[in-house]
């Protein structure tokens, strides 16, 4: 359910999905689920106010995923460390060497459009 208001292609139909899936979470007497999706959506879908085209950027954090899947394959291989220190010595050597390398330079998202004038419904720049 969740996910269906987060696919919508506009806030104002992600507004009526995540209406209609309260109604739906009240109907079947999950009342507290419904409570919860009430009060938080709207913070969930705050991305809708940025340009399309990094919708699916901000929403997802795959790029943070990525580092932490690296760092914990990196202790993994370790199996026990002698002290907490140590661990985060490793994790901080491997987070130093992305930072210095071309993986850290690459782009993630064009910036451009949050530069250029949003025209809104009415035509006038917003």
């Amino acid at each position: 359910m969740l996910k269906a208001i987060h696919a919508q292609e506009s806030r104002a139909a992600a507004d009526e999905k995540a209406r209609t899936v309260i109604a739906d979470l009240r109907a079947s007497r999950m009342a507290k689920a419904a409570d919860l999706v009430e009060q938080a959506v709207h913070e969930t879908l705050a991305y809708y106010a940025f340009p399309d085209i990094h919708w699916r950027k901000i929403r997802t954090n795959n790029p943070l995923e990525r580092i932490m899947k690296e760092i914990r394959r990196r202790t993994r291989v370790v199996g026990a460390f002698p002290d907490g220190q140590s661990c985060l010595n490793l994790a901080a050597a491997r987070l130093r060497h992305i930072a210095g390398t071309a993986w850290s330079t690459k782009c993630y998202m064009n910036m451009r459009p949050l530069y250029q004038p949003q025209l809104s419904e009415t035509g006038a720049v917003a």
